[in-house]
């Protein structure tokens, strides 16, 4: 089925909200095995809108609008799409009193115009929003298209989706559509791409392609069949091949585990704490672990040493090395892991020291040059990186770089141990 999105509000025309709900839409619509071949984006104008989901409607079977469902007189989405596809307007006593409910929550008063939001076309299908005061709906047209309204808020419309529309297109679709995402690090978009070109070429069902991430690389493999059964028969042997081919790169295979929490998986697993001391990413990376749910049980600090006399301070590394080698360097980096290791009493050490530019560089020490140190129980690895880009790109791979170095720290030191025991056993 071909579904196409509507984003609604001026403020995405005019650039002052980045339009991040048509990506999420569009990547979980993918999961489901729906084409998305239309992306439109109409201000707040009730005529331009309407001409956008006529046109919509006139070429895809499911459109989906959010935003615009608010209790202001330019929300106007609910509005067009009933006028849209023939249908009234009700008043919904159990829309109104789930508003109502909010706002004693919250404990505010609703004004007249909130109950703007209890308005429900006639016949549709009401979506609770257990986030906020606007529900959504689905209407079906008379030459049965769908129409999808959900609120414009990420927090509102994510929820929302997952609990009400992707099960109602579960019973749309003919068959199953199974997909499974086999997650890299370390490993750049085309050389992952060269080592499957095999796979791509000859694919029928299932069908295999590669999504390039920050610093990550994702492959995404479905296959559609009449059951879950025989669509998980299909994936097996093409899943079974990928992760033989990437092992070492390999960090998941679940939708949502991301590589932070891969990283803190590893480290409860294996009972060990985790401190992070950080200069050019600023506390990015102990942002991003801090992300994980259950982190508190492993985190034991993290430090911004941005000059030079918090990197002596703080963490102890020496003058000499900075004298000799600077800021940048495999020496400094290994000396900030070491010493953090011994002030915080951290198993697992991460240090982050780098050029984020855009000034800074020289011809030996450039723009994106970046050394990352992890200590393990003593034991210290330092991978000099180089990056291009922004400041902002270049510290977002830089985290990356160093969530990696973890993990591959952290398999390694207990690789060696297993190892060193079989040894010592035979």
């Amino acid at each position: 089925m071909v579904v196409e999105l509507i984003s609604v509000g001026t403020e995405i025309l005019m650039g002052n909200i980045i339009n991040t709900n048509a990506a999420y839409l569009s990547g979980r619509l993918a999961d489901q095995g729906m084409s998305v071949y239309f992306q439109d984006v109409v201000g707040d104008n009730e005529e331009r809108l309407t001409e956008t989901l006529s046109l919509a409607l006139s070429r895809s079977d499911i459109v989906i609008l959010s935003g615009g469902l608010g209790p202001t007189p330019d929300d106007l989405t609910k509005e067009v799409a009933a006028k849209t596809a023939g249908v009234n307007l009700y008043m919904d006593e159990a829309c109104k009193s789930a508003i109502g409910d909010y706002f004693n929550k919250i404990g505010r008063t609703p004004t007249d115009n909130n109950w703007k939001q209890a308005l429900m076309p006639e016949g549709g299908v009401v979506l609770p929003n257990h986030n906020g005061t606007a529900p959504g709906c689905i209407i079906k047209t008379e030459d049965g298209k769908h129409i999808i309204l959900l609120p414009g808020p990420p927090e509102e419309l994510k929820p929302m989706f997952e609990e009400s529309v992707v099960p109602y297109l579960n019973e749309l679709k003919s068959g199953v559509i199974l997909s499974k995402t086999v997650k890299l690090c370390g490993i750049g978009e085309s050389s992952a791409a060269q080592m499957i070109a095999d796979l791509i070429d000859n694919q029928s069902n299932p069908t295999i392609a590669t999504y390039a991430k920050t610093g990550e690389v994702h492959i995404r493999i479905s296959a559609k069949a009449d059951s879950q059964s025989e669509a998980k028969k299909l994936l097996k042997p093409m899943v079974k091949d990928v992760k033989e081919r990437f092992a070492a790169n390999i960090y998941t295979t679940e939708d949502d585990v991301t590589l932070e929490k891969a990283v803190v998986d590893l480290l409860v697993a294996n009972d060990l704490t985790v401190g992070t001391v950080e200069s050019c990413t600023g506390g990015l990376l102990a942002g991003r672990l801090i992300n994980v749910p259950g982190v508190s049980d492993v985190f034991k600090s993290g430090i911004v040493t941005y000059s030079n006399k918090s990197k002596r301070r703080l963490v102890g590394v020496k003058k000499a090395t900075l004298d000799k080698y600077g800021a940048v360097s495999a020496e400094t980096a290994k000396e900030m892991a070491r010493g953090l290791a011994a002030l915080g009493k951290a198993d697992v050490a991460v240090a982050v020291t780098g050029i984020a530019g855009p000034d800074g560089g020289t011809t030996e020490k450039p723009v994106g040059l970046v050394y990352i140190a992890c200590d393990v129980c003593g034991k210290t690895r330092v991978r000099e990186c180089h990056f291009t880009g922004n400041r902002q790109k270049i510290r977002d791979n830089s985290v990356v770089a160093a969530l990696n170095l973890m993990r591959e720290c952290i398999l390694e030191y207990f690789s060696e141990k297993t190892f060193g025991k079989q040894q010592d056993n035979k």
